[in-house]
């Protein structure tokens, strides 16, 4: 490849930086990366494209602070109709997060100025050769395909039309779309042997950017209507114009991927040319987690946590090829950092978290690797011919983690074959399910809205005072409420965790309460129930707060703050805030640790947020820019969308956050600040539940009605209340211990005489017998004992004593380690008994229903360790 280009020796950062440069000499205003978690979007499960963020500036709900503007936009492509993950590390350029650089006009310049712009940046900037270039337009779009030659020097045969699946491009199902111009680059080493019938059709032919002309809006009925303005969008991805730039081959060749795979062959040992895939599976994936999860996402079993966790065990199985058994993958973390880190600081901040998610998630996938091969062991034994069935492989793939290939590996050493068909249909069936559970939606149909005055609307006065008069701008009937937007409004809009306001607004005609205020974009709806006559709405209405309530929130949004704080002075700098709500009732805070806090720690952060308190400290806020509040340590939290000027609240020397939410005036508003509750969200998520103010008295109070409660219980006084309560639970175990001993004796079991009674079994000794329990418990007991006194052998004990008919199986662990399970041999006994049962590999239960079926069990549980033996010594 050889671009032509005098600038070859350029980074990825100054590439970025000098298409960001490129614009701002063209009036455009820089605005920061948003999220790639659309925390304000629920169509989205990612944030797709650089457009996302300006949605509801294209649909004319927003008035766009700056007409032009450039960024560079964290994207993430995994899900929905922008997945390329199955071409992920398979080809050299389709990546699940990447990063889009892009230019855009609000109804200012259009078509002629992007093409124009975009054409000069490449060829007289970055110098790449006009001869590989190639322009595709929309065959509907005559506009932009008489002005590329017109604006630009483009050879006019080199300007393509193309339908609406090449040229006109859609977020997704629903929103802003228009026409779409692309900017195509020939990658081959032989410039004379270019066809424009390869375009859109070979892999010779990179898109290196994407100019949309967003002019219309895709309705959920699917039907197309006018925006109120057009706007352009352009999308470059930066992965391939660093790699047509640093004149390489693959994207996975520049200072981009490069030193992820290094380091890979650095943990691996093995070599990077003799198996690419692997190595860029895992520099691809490891960006794409480190920036989910430091925006505020997790792994989980739904929505976007279920597609983190499917790409990390994506990359976990390709480490396997690499023979990686043990988490490794958390380690590639700092690397991502050097790369990308002073661009995209969130990812330093968030490293130590980021890192205990994946190495968690890590360590669970290779039990679950683990567990599959047992499950193969299972399958190999329940089939009757030579073929593996589909949906059996597609369950090793989708369940455990196994990709075809090691399936059909596995399956050669044993002279079996795949299903590749049935494992193909099951794969495209749970496709489907997957796109369809993709598909966020809007909670309710989109509202239509009466216009009633003109000008701007939302100015919120909530932080002066909580009445107003105001103007109605628009309203609607909607889902059984009324929906109202103000020129002017002292109710919040819930944003930042914080709830929104209620209270009332009352005008001639009008006469409504308010239930709910949230916000869309920068506008504030109010929700509201009551009387409005349609006819009034152009009257100026009176608007006010619940103060009560309005200042119980206030109580808790401060504490908030004082909590965060506290927990990294406690805690450590790793503590970020992971989520929040702020409630009138109480406040719920979640945050980075990996550990359960001790009872001291949960002390030492109350004393702290209180001694603040106490200090009655006067609240400072101030609006700066938003670089100039981080550089003064101002903390930024997860998902939030920062504009250029920002809120900035201080307390004294304790914390300093960037905060749209209300606050008290002094922190002795707050009262008293209480923990109540302390618990684990999910792996490296901790999530604490605190009340102040008047809760908090309550809560005391109440605690301390319950501990004189207990003090004329137990007689005891406050200070003597710990050792009385551990003196009767010594009691308690003691007798406990004397009951189960005199439970043994009563059954008349006896060691030595089931030890007597043992057969042996390919040179196992096992040992089968019905027995007297008065219970699971007890027969659990006698059981372990067995198994205590057993050299190498298997023990099943069977008992009718309750109900139901219920056995306990035991397994030593030397049979463990060859690979028989008492979990999985307890629920084939079982069955027998018309029940189930299940447990671990030493030990493990079952029940039936009907009792005369316990003999017949364990007679067949004799045929069932003997095959499972056998196997074990064919193996």
């Amino acid at each position: 490849m050889n671009p032509k280009s005098k600038n070859v020796t350029m980074d990825a950062a100054q590439i970025r930086q000098g298409f960001i440069h490129f614009f701002q000499e063209r009036e455009h205003h820089f605005v920061r990366s948003a999220p790639v978690v659309p925390y304000d979007d629920p169509t989205l499960l990612f944030t797709n494209a650089g457009m996302n963020q300006f949605k509801p500036i294209f649909l004319g709900e927003q008035v766009p602070e700056h007409r032009r503007v450039v960024n560079s936009q964290k994207c993430i492509r995994v899900s929905g109709k922008h997945n390329d993950l199955e071409e992920v590390g398979l080809d050299t350029f389709h990546h699940t997060f990447f990063e889009m650089l892009g230019n855009w006009s609000f109804g200012d310049y259009y078509k002629a100025e992007a093409i124009r712009w975009a054409w000069e940046l490449f060829t007289e900037v970055w110098q790449l050769d006009k001869n590989r270039l190639w322009a595709t337009v929309y065959d509907e779009d005559d506009e932009a395909y008489e002005l590329w030659p017109k604006v630009t020097d483009i050879s006019p045969e080199r300007v393509l039309r193309f339908g609406a699946k090449e040229n006109y491009w859609e977020m997704g199902d629903q929103g802003p779309c228009g026409p779409c111009s692309e900017i195509h680059y020939f990658i081959g080493d032989d410039v004379q042997k270019q066809s424009p019938k390869e375009i859109n059709r070979s892999n010779q032919y990179w898109e290196l950017w994407n100019l949309v002309f967003i002019q219309n809006n895709r309705t959920r009925t699917g039907d197309l209507e006018e925006l109120p303005a057009k706007h352009v969008d352009t999308g470059a991805g930066l992965e391939r114009i660093v790699t047509v730039l640093q004149q390489k081959k693959s994207n996975y060749e520049t200072d981009l991927f490069l030193p992820l795979i290094e380091q890979v062959v650095g943990i691996s040992g093995k070599a990077y040319p003799q198996q690419p895939v692997p190595f860029q599976v895992l520099a691809d994936h490891i960006r794409m987690l480190t920036f989910a999860i430091a925006d505020g996402a997790m792994p989980s079993n739904e929505g976007r946590g279920y597609v983190l966790r499917r790409i990390l065990r994506r990359a976990a199985r390709f480490g396997r090829m690499l023979d990686q058994h043990e988490p490794f993958i958390y380690q590639l973390v700092d690397t991502v950092g050097e790369i990308l880190g002073s661009t995209y600081p969130e990812i330093i901040e968030k490293k130590h978290h980021i890192q205990t998610v994946i190495q968690t998630e890590e360590k669970a996938f290779n039990e679950a690797l683990d567990r599959g091969l047992n499950h193969f062991e299972k399958l190999l034994r329940s089939l009757t011919g030579k073929m593996i069935p589909g949906k059996e492989a597609f369950r090793l793939y989708d369940t455990y983690g196994f990709p075809l290939d090691l399936t059909q590996l596995m399956a050669r050493e044993k002279g079996l074959q795949v299903d590749l068909e049935g494992f193909q249909k099951a794969m495209e069936q749970q496709r489907s399910r997957a796109k369809a559970a993709g598909k966020f939606d809007l909670n309710s149909e989109t509202v239509n809205w009466q216009e009633v005055t003109t000008g701007s609307d939302s100015q919120f006065l909530g932080y002066e005072t909580l009445q107003s008069q105001s103007q109605i701008r628009r309203f609607s009937k909607h889902g059984g409420h009324w929906l109202l937007v103000l020129d002017q409004t002292p109710f919040y809009g819930e944003a930042g965790g914080q709830v929104g306001d209620t209270g009332t607004i009352e005008g001639p005609g009008i006469n409504l309460q308010v239930v709910d205020c949230k916000k869309a974009g920068t506008t504030i709806i109010h929700t509201c129930d009551g009387d409005l006559d349609t006819t009034q709405v152009k009257n100026t209405v009176s608007c006010k707060v619940d103060a009560r309530r309005r200042q119980a929130i206030r109580l808790n949004h401060t504490a908030t703050h004082l909590l965060h704080a506290a927990l990294k002075r406690v805690l450590g700098e790793h503590v970020h805030q992971a989520g929040s709500l702020v409630h009138p009732d109480y406040l719920r805070f979640d945050f980075t640790h990996p550990e359960k806090m001790s009872l001291d720690e949960i002390q030492t952060v109350e004393k702290l947020v209180n001694a603040e308190i106490i200090k009655n400290q006067e609240l400072e806020t101030a609006v700066k820019a938003f670089d100039e509040a981080r550089r003064e340590g101002a903390e930024a939290l997860f998902g939030e969308k920062y504009g250029d000027l920002v809120r900035v609240v201080q307390v004294g020397d304790f914390s300093k956050e960037l905060c749209g939410g209300t606050h008290v005036d002094r922190t002795g508003d707050i009262g008293y600040f209480k923990i109540v509750e302390e618990s684990s969200l999910a792996a490296g998520i901790r999530r604490i539940v605190a009340v102040t103010g008047q809760k908090a008295v309550d809560h005391i109070l109440a605690q301390s009605r319950t501990l004189e409660q207990l003090q004329g219980l137990l007689n005891s006084a406050p200070d003597k209340l710990i050792e009385r309560v551990d003196q009767l639970l010594r009691q308690r175990k003691k007798l406990e211990k004397e009951l189960k001993t005199r439970r043994t004796q009563e059954s008349g079991f006896s060691l030595e005489k089931l030890l007597s009674k043992a057969q042996t079994i390919d040179g196992v000794q096992v040992i089968i017998e019905e027995v007297v329990a008065e219970d699971l418990e007890v027969l659990k007991s006698l059981a372990d004992k067995l198994r205590t006194k057993l050299q190498s052998g298997i023990g099943i004990l069977g008992s009718n004593q309750g109900a139901k008919p219920q056995i306990v199986v035991v397994v030593t662990k030397d049979l463990v380690d060859r690979g028989i399970h008492a979990g999985t041999l307890a629920r084939s006994v079982g069955q027998v008994m018309g029940g189930g049962g299940g447990g671990r590999p030493h030990l493990g239960t079952a029940g039936g229903k009907d009792p005369n079926q316990l003999p017949v069990a364990l007679k067949a549980s004799v045929e069932m360790i003997s095959n499972r033996l056998k196997t074990l010594r064919e193996d």
